[in-house]
Parts: C-alpha cells; sequence; structure tokens
C-alpha cells in the first residue's frame, strides 16, 4: 500500500472522494488510519443507536458501500492502489459487525469493545479467503476484504453474545 500522493486532486468529485474514502479525513491520521477509520465504524453506530434510528443502520451501510467503492477507485487514482488514506472500507466492514443489533439491542460497551477488536484482528490477519478478495479491481477490491473481515466479526461476535449473554 502506498501512501505517497502520485497527482493533486483538480475536480470537485476528486475532493468529494476524498472525503468520502478517507472518512472524512481519518485516513490522514499519522498512526494507525485503518483504527481510525474502524472507530469512525463505531461512531456511526452508536450515534444511530442514540438517535434511535438504528433500523435504518443497514440502508446507512448500503449508502456508504455504494459511495465507498466509487470514492475509492477515484481516490486510487490520485494516491495510488489501496492507499492508506482510504479507510471508508474500514468503516463499512467495522458498521458490519454490529448490523444484527443495530435498531433492535442496544449493545453494550464490552460488545462493541469486542466487536471492534474482532474487526481489527480480521482486518489485519486477514483469514482465507479474505485475503483473496483483495485481487478484486478498483474500488470494489479496496472495500471487498473488509466487508469479509466485517462478516467474519459478526459471526463472532454473534457467537459471543450467544455465550456470554445467554
Amino acid at each position: 500500500m502506498e501512501i505517497a500522493k502520485t497527482k493533486g486532486p483538480s475536480t470537485v468529485a476528486d475532493w468529494i472522494a476524498i472525503g468520502i474514502a478517507s472518512a472524512g479525513g481519518a485516513g490522514f491520521m499519522p498512526i494507525a488510519p485503518g483504527t481510525a477509520g474502524a472507530a469512525v465504524g463505531v461512531v456511526v453506530y452508536l450515534a444511530m443507536e442514540g438517535l434511535n434510528v438504528g433500523t435504518y443502520y443497514p440502508h446507512a451501510i448500503i449508502l456508504l458501500l455504494v459511495a465507498g467503492i466509487w470514492a475509492s477507485w477515484r481516490v486510487e487514482e490520485l494516491y495510488g492502489h489501496d492507499s492508506q488514506r482510504i479507510v471508508i472500507d474500514e468503516v463499512v466492514g467495522q458498521m458490519i459487525t454490529f448490523v444484527v443489533a443495530a435498531g433492535r439491542v442496544p449493545l453494550p460497551a464490552i460488545d462493541v469493545a469486542v466487536g471492534f477488536g474482532l474487526f481489527r484482528l480480521f482486518d489485519i490477519v486477514k483469514p482465507f479467503p479474505i485475503r483473496r478478495l483483495e485481487r478484486l479491481k478498483g474500488g470494489m477490491g479496496v472495500m471487498a476484504d473488509d466487508i469479509g473481515a466485517g462478516i467474519y466479526a459478526l459471526v463472532l461476535l454473534l457467537i459471543w453474545r450467544a455465550v456470554f449473554r445467554g
């Protein structure tokens, strides 16, 4: 993953894509931008739950997924393939981890922390077949491995809740 800028943004669409792909700037964090992106996903979950709009959480995931595919594709032209500045994939992957609970069952802080840790673990380790998803081209390739990590984290979070919450 390269972080060196190859060319500067030249259109309004470039700037919008950078804003989306970097999750409002989280991707420009000098240390652990992926963790910062995942934290944005946690904040989106908590904000939607706090505002009692959790039933629309799956819609937000789909909207950010579609916008993220487009923005990632466009920003790759500026910053290189799967640049560390592109963290919308971490936002969406982290949000997937909480999709079953959103709008139904408020998660206690420990479950949110466990979900965050599980997502980061799977995003970093990339167990089979997640690593293969990175081979996809363009924005979908950027997003796909984090979707997989989010699904793995979701499954383990559900098991965690079944075992420890009954």
